[in-house]
């Protein structure tokens, strides 16, 4: 056993570049030395891992990353380039909240945000995000869920779960299973509507332009957009309230959450009180029924890791360099793009999202032609074997694999992982 740990160390270390190689070895160590073997599937796994015979079936990824979040780094990614000088400083100082203001300013402009539109960074990611605009502002119409994944799932128990809202207005739920999506045209443009532009644990997203969405409306659009920004074209005309986090397309850190509003969601804001609805400090966006406008100019409500703040800067510097949003759309567009000529050559593997037209082009999610008991150890193998890490379905998904294909996932290492796929499932069939 020590004679194959050394080998798999050595073998790893050439592979990979050499600044990679103490990396790579303690990857390799960690996995190898002391692997999960507590479960019948992790046994299985692992005997598949020393019994198999079957050649390589070809490189593998120089990165294997495919993570759903955290996603990977972008190409080229050396935290040692970021800069320093805002570390140990007050977010409060002078600096502290220029290198704030500086990411909301280039977010708005490297989305294409309109000018009347506030960008602010949040506690909590995502999450913060999206539970801060639904407890600041639903309770004032009725209001239309949609969702067709976990995470949606989740906003509609938080509606009428905690928020109660079904005490005091009509609260529509609109679903459908994984891998499809909900008849959103049955939505009221009168009410408010919440939902997923893109469901990362379905793969499933909404359609380009949102046209059910009644450029008439009276009701908002509150949005979670976590695993759609920067990879989709946003209609920002359509949407009134959109959040995200910076660990998903651009690879940033978690903890921190973006909260986009436009100038209706600002009205209800400053508009409506929720009666009896205590709100915790870190969800106040006003103050004496005036929105709370520091927060959009970098005065964020509670104290951020000014680290991970000039990591999501270095981001969109790299983001730039690709070509801004189009450039990471079009890595993304090309990512699924590979994946689905494999998948058109091979009948073992499927789409969960069998429609295109709303297959998401991130959070990729694939059905085999496997047992759940293979699939997870088709997961684990690939995982030894370090071609493919964090590739497993969302728990509460059907048994299937989920490859991030986010703008950091390098189009190369998606085509590299392919013929691994097929290699993979021969070998749990055995």
């Amino acid at each position: 056993v020590i004679i194959i740990i050394l080998n798999i160390l050595i073998v790893t270390m050439l592979r990979f570049a050499p600044t990679q190689a103490a990396r790579a070895a303690s990857i390799a160590f960690c996995q190898q030395v002391a692997p999960a073997v507590g479960s019948s599937i992790a046994a299985q796994a692992l005997t598949a891992r020393w019994m198999s015979t079957a050649p390589a079936p070809g490189p593998k990824p120089v990165n294997p990353e495919f993570s759903s979040g955290p996603c990977k780094k972008h190409p080229g990614y050396n935290i040692s380039n970021l800069p320093t000088s805002s570390l140990g400083r007050s977010h409060r100082s002078k600096l502290g909240k220029e290198r704030l203001k500086f990411a909301i300013d280039e977010t708005k402009r490297m989305l294409g945000i309109p000018d009347d539109y506030l960008v602010g960074i949040v506690p909590a990611s995502d999450t913060g995000a999206y539970e801060m605009a639904m407890w600041n502002m639903l309770g004032a119409k009725d209001v239309d869920v949609c969702h067709w994944e976990s995470f949606g799932k989740g906003w509609f128990a938080d509606a009428i779960s905690h928020l109660k809202l079904r005490d005091t207005i009509e609260v529509t739920e609109h679903t459908a299973g994984y891998g499809e999506l909900p008849d959103l045209t049955k939505t009221n443009k009168d009410r408010d509507i919440c939902f997923t532009f893109n469901g990362t644990t379905s793969g499933v997203r909404v359609q380009d332009g949102c046209d059910w969405i009644a450029d008439d409306r009276t009701g908002l659009t509150l949005c979670d957009a976590t695993s759609a920004v920067f990879a989709m074209n946003m209609p920002w005309e359509k949407l009134d309230v959109t959040t995200y986090s910076w660990q998903k397309v651009l690879g940033g850190e978690g903890a921190h959450g973006m909260l986009i509003l436009s100038p209706r969601a600002v009205e209800r804001l400053e508009s409506y009180t929720p009666e009896n609805r205590p709100l915790p400090k870190i969800f106040r966006l006003t103050k004496k029924g005036k929105l709370d406008a520091g927060i959009f100019k970098g005065a964020t409500i509670n104290t951020p890791s000014m680290m991970a703040v000039e990591d999501y800067i270095d981001a969109l510097a790299w983001a730039e360099s690709v070509g801004g949003n189009d450039g990471l759309i079009k890595i993304s567009n090309n990512n699924l793009g590979v994946i689905e000529k494999f998948v058109s050559e091979n009948e073992w593997i499927g789409f969960l999202a069998k429609d295109k037209a709303v297959r998401s082009n991130t959070s990729v999610c694939c059905t085999l032609d496997l047992s759940p008991e293979q699939i997870k150890a088709f997961v684990a193998l690939l995982d030894k074997e370090n071609v493919a890490l964090d590739i497993g379905g969302y728990r509460d998904a059907p048994p299937s694999i989920r490859i991030w294909c986010g703008a950091t996932v390098e189009t190369a290492d998606v085509e590299a992982l392919m013929p691994w796929l097929k290699w993979a499932f021969d070998e749990v069939r055995k």
